[in-house]
């Protein structure tokens, strides 16, 4: 893999784990366990997870860094639980 792409795909690591003790942890504590401060806290880490790694999709694609067919297929996988884990193909450079 380029190792221009290594600070994306441990983007796209980080918010694939956020995404998924979230939904596998703060919500079951929540609707469990009466414990809503879980995803009081792990909803924004999430959503700022998120937001940073859409940055780093479109900041790449801009630069060139990307295939413009990954694009959308990294963008679909923040939105699938595990998806983040299964991309690593589309990490691959232009070069």
């Amino acid at each position: 893999m380029n190792p221009i792409l290594r600070p994306l795909r441990l983007a796209s690591f980080a918010e694939g784990a956020t995404l998924i003790a979230l939904l596998l942890v703060a919500v079951p504590l929540k609707r469990l366990a009466g414990l809503p401060e879980a995803v009081s806290v792990m909803g924004p880490i999430h959503g700022a997870a998120f937001l940073i790694y859409l940055a780093m999709v479109l900041s790449y694609s801009l630069k060139g860094h990307l295939r413009p067919v990954a694009v959308p297929g990294l963008l679909l996988a923040a939105f699938v639980p595990f998806g983040a884990f299964l991309v690593g193909p589309l990490f691959r450079s232009r070069s």
